[in-house]
């Protein structure tokens, strides 16, 4: 009896280079549900292209200010909602996450809900700002909820209460009491991502020393 093992060997190759519509580095691409389109986005603007139309884009976000010494947040990642085509939401440096329709308008300039933690009184420090800054928003499948993710939290969003997350998950408490170091060596300024499981029943997320968090949603 001779077994034969049969190797494949896949091989990407580029069909389309989307380019010159960002003025800054790129920190999210999604795809829409509805097949023909994607979103870009970068610091300060959101674009939206045909998957065939590679010289073309419409940006239907943008927060650049007129004077850039006015400019307050920047864009820090954006997701298109997993069921309604017409929807999508992006997450600011300043901790909070925008969900648009992009039936509104051609430039989404308003959202249609806000979602962000109302700060604890007397809570307010040099580095509440910072830890703020939401590194990564996913949608759950079902699109009910937002996962997000900033320097000490993981957060869980139900779209239909804005009045704040649903779950929170304390994935780098121990290192409150060191900000000040973490500050100085801009480890406070790293990033990282969150992801849901397809039931929707448990979360994970990026760590330190090479590991990472995994939470059941109760």
């Amino acid at each position: 009896m001779v077994v034969t093992t049969l190797e494949t060997n896949l091989m990407a190759r580029c069909r389309r280079i989307y380019s010159h519509a960002h003025d800054y580095h790129i920190n999210s691409i999604s795809n829409n549900s509805d097949g023909e389109t994607f979103i870009s986005a970068d610091d300060l603007r959101i674009n939206l292209w045909n998957l065939e139309i590679s010289n073309q884009s419409f940006n239907i976000v943008d927060v650049k200010p007129a004077n850039m010494e006015d400019l307050t947040e920047v864009i820090t990642s954006a997701e298109f909602h997993p069921i309604h085509c017409n929807m999508l939401a992006y997450s600011s440096s300043k901790g909070s996450i925008r969900l648009i329709d992009m039936r509104q308008s051609a430039l989404c300039d308003t959202h249609s809900k806000l979602f962000e933690e109302q700060e604890a009184p007397g809570s307010r420090s040099f580095f509440t700002d910072i830890i703020a800054s939401i590194s990564d928003i996913k949608f759950a499948k079902d699109g009910r909820h937002i996962l997000s993710r900033d320097y000490l939290t993981l957060k869980l969003w139900d779209i239909n209460m804005d009045s704040g997350p649903v779950a929170t998950f304390q994935v780098h408490e121990y290192l409150r009491p060191k900000l000040c170091d973490l500050y100085e060596n801009d480890s406070i300024f790293d990033k990282f991502e969150c992801c849901l499981s397809g039931d929707g029943l448990r979360v994970a997320t990026g760590s330190y020393r090479y590991s990472f968090s995994f939470y059941y949603l109760k």
